[in-house]
């Protein structure tokens, strides 16, 4: 033995050190990764410092599940660390995505008494294709659509689900969800009733028409924001600035209608957001609209990461302290702001 024996280790120590088993410190000196320093004259392994650190990059690279071929070709310089890693986190981000797709079946699964064909299809449309999705989708879309007016359709079309490459455990539960929707005849057959009593009514297709949704698009659209903004700080309706903004509104909602804005158009709009909102928010919570359309756009926007299009107004209210909907009382607040406009008319 030399005479650096107060630098050495032996193989005890190393293991408590390092973490590893004495077996493992022997077989991984016996497969030449980690040689001995030198031996007692007892013939007992012993290890330097530069020794016990390698066996803790070993330790280190074994706890990533880094196999044996791998960890020699780090330790000999073949490969680096850092093209290892790459390597190791391309295996567990696939791995992380495989066990989002296996929760998103098990909740399904757990969701309702399952059969084992029906798990064979939840585990099918996890693993869908991009094409397979699209098709999925666009035979329900031209299922439900037929015969609707072009805004009816053009509304469905600009709800499309589009899954993450990486979607969270959510996305890929209300993607399960969804598909197995879409491919359910009952529900295509209920959607396609809803949606053609909604839209293809007379009275439907007359609110579908393009000039009636061009103005009530273009009517105020860009004083909304600022007009919600302030119904957000709690402005007063009576507030003076408040007052302007509702007054400009009458008269954008005035030009876009071709009226003038007298006194008469200001009661009469201050009568449509006194009663509008509650009525849509009667509409959307209407169960055939919460079984059908309502459910679509609802998963739709959770796979897109998006605020559900009418959330307030489509969640039911559990207590009497919900009711009226948040969008009810903004109505009632901005119906308050027209009528303190009426003594402003101009043409």
């Amino acid at each position: 033995m030399n005479d650096t024996d107060h630098t050495l280790h032996a193989i005890g120590d190393v293991a408590r050190r390092t973490g590893l088993s004495v077996s493992a410190i022997r077989f991984y000196s016996d497969e030449g990764l980690v040689p001995p320093t030198d031996e007692t004259d007892g013939g007992h392994r012993l290890y330097d410092l530069e020794a016990v650190a390698r066996f803790e990059f070993i330790r280190t690279l074994r706890d990533l599940d880094t196999g044996l071929d791998q960890i020699r070709r780090v330790l000999t310089g073949v490969v680096s660390l850092r093209d290892l890693l790459a390597e190791h986190l391309d295996v567990v981000e696939s791995r992380a995505r495989e066990m989002q797709s296996r929760r998103a079946v098990l909740r399904a699964l757990v969701r309702n008494d399952s059969s084992a064909q029906r798990a064979k299809l939840l585990q099918r449309l996890v693993a869908m294709s991009d094409a397979e999705r699209q098709r999925v989708i666009d035979d329900f879309l031209e299922s439900v659509s037929d015969g609707l007016g072009e805004y009816a359709v053009r509304k469905l079309r600009d709800a499309h689900p589009r899954l993450a490459d990486d979607p969270t455990p959510e996305q890929l539960d209300a993607w399960i969800s969804l598909a197995e929707l879409l491919q359910d005849d009952a529900f295509r057959e209920r959607t396609r009733a809803y949606l053609r009593e909604t839209y293809a009514t007379e009275v439907g297709e007359k609110m579908a028409a393009e000039p009636v949704q061009e103005f009530i698009n273009s009517a105020g659209a860009d004083l909304m924001p600022t007009l919600s903004a302030a119904w957000e700080a709690q402005h007063a309706p009576s507030d003076p600035r408040v007052i302007l903004l509702a007054d400009e509104f009458v008269m954008q909602s005035a030009t876009a209608a071709g009226a003038v804005g007298d006194d008469d158009l200001r009661r009469r709009l201050a009568r449509v957001y006194e009663q509008v909102d509650a009525l849509t928010a009667q509409a959307l919570s209407h169960e055939e609209y919460r079984a059908t359309e309502g459910r679509y756009l609802e998963l739709v926007a959770i796979i897109n990461d998006q605020p559900h299009p009418a959330a307030d107004l489509a969640r039911p209210a559990s207590s009497e302290a919900d009711q009226p909907s948040r969008l009810a009382r903004f109505g009632h607040w901005l119906s308050e702001a027209i009528l303190g406009t009426i003594g402003r008319t101009s043409t």
